[in-house]
């Protein structure tokens, strides 16, 4: 079993929940979303970033706004709808009692 697949797995499976976190704060351009999510060394790149900010569009759990830019065309800038914050707040849920689960397991 190679443990890189796992990690990669395991990377996808909360890049959703990161994201949501991330837009929880103030609404973001898809490059600012990218480098936040470097800084915490959750590397992702555009082309798995758009369609998952789609998905979440279409999902009903993200909306955007259009705002001008002084380097070149408007910017879509992504923010979270009503329903997008009680999905998160689900999310912080679930990842509470994993996080519980998990620490239960390794200190037992």
């Amino acid at each position: 079993m190679n443990a890189e697949n796992v990690k990669s797995q395991m990377r996808k499976g909360i890049l959703e929940y990161c994201i949501l976190l991330l837009l929880k704060k103030e609404p973001a351009y898809t490059s600012d979303i990218i480098q936040k999510l470097q800084e915490a060394k959750l590397i992702v790149v555009e082309g798995t970033l758009y369609p998952l900010l789609t998905r979440l569009k279409n999902s009903g759990l993200l909306g955007y706004q259009w705002v001008e830019s002084n380097q070149g065309p408007p910017r879509k800038y992504y923010q979270l709808t009503e329903q997008g914050e009680a999905f998160l707040g689900e999310l912080e849920n679930a990842w509470q009692e994993l996080n519980s689960t998990i620490n239960h397991i390794r200190n037992n």
